[in-house]
């Protein structure tokens, strides 16, 4: 229940994120006050505007370039989270059979459910896993990513030039980016839902229709940001998933 509150917590960011990138568009300067813009949002713009003129002011090919390198840096934790997630998704047959157990008994008996916690508590330790283990690299992520967003939004420069067929300060006339940012995003989504019951999975959909529908009205820039983001997750989680299905595959050809 505490993951999917937090997948919950993540879409609802994600939606206050979208909404008030439509209204903050205060431009973003060293004199700016404020810790989280000073220490967080600037820092990105700067490197925006840095990055773009070692090539020729192109501040395009900067977001594409600095969404890479911040999503570089940011894989150690989106490792962690990933080993986290498959740790727990190999209990998870072990969890609903505790689950089950206590079912009936842990509704009318409070002390049943808390000895089904201390069950829980003790299949976690004696495998080495730490249920919170997966949500806090997750924490320390968003902030980045949000200042990211923010640094886009609010540099001045990236509005008035071009990359491409589009306007990075207007939204993409063809509609093309924000689609694909759309299609990216249900591709992300889709190949990392694995955990989620049939209700979550809804997010599946949810989420692409935010994003395109977000990008058909905010700056060209952002699409581009998302697109860039999204296509990295999935070259990501692909090797991933790859990777941890061979050594599946090679554990049980050992047994």
């Amino acid at each position: 229940m505490k993951k999917y509150i937090f997948l919950l917590l993540i879409l609802s960011m994600t939606i206050f994120l979208t909404a008030c990138g439509s209204v903050e568009k205060v431009p973003i300067t060293a004199e700016t006050q404020g810790f989280w813009n000073h220490f967080f949002v600037y820092p990105l713009s700067w490197l925006i505007i840095y990055v773009a003129e070692l090539f020729n002011g192109s501040y395009g090919l900067s977001i594409v370039l600095v969404t890479i390198f911040i999503r570089l840096c940011l894989l150690p934790l989106t490792l962690k989270q990933q080993k986290s997630t498959r740790a727990m998704q190999a209990l998870r047959p072990e969890m609903e059979q505790l689950q089950k157990k206590y079912k009936e008994e842990s509704k009318k008996d409070p002390k049943k459910q808390q000895e089904m916690q201390k069950e829980l508590f003790a299949l976690y330790k004696d495998n080495g896993v730490n249920p919170m283990a997966g949500c806090l690299p997750m924490f320390v992520q968003l902030p980045v990513l949000m200042a990211f967003y923010f640094a886009i939004m609010r540099t001045e420069q990236i509005a008035l030039h071009n990359f491409l067929w589009f306007d990075l300060g207007n939204p993409d006339p063809i509609y093309l980016l924000p689609l694909t940012a759309g299609i990216t995003t249900f591709i992300q989504v889709k190949m990392t839902s694995a955990q989620l019951n049939d209700q979550m999975k809804m997010i599946i959909y949810i989420m692409p229709v935010m994003i395109i529908v977000a990008g058909i009205t905010l700056p060209a820039a952002l699409s581009l940001y998302w697109v860039v983001g999204n296509v990295f997750m999935i070259i990501q989680t692909y090797f991933i998933v790859t990777k941890s299905e061979q050594q599946q595959t090679i554990q049980l050809s050992k047994t």
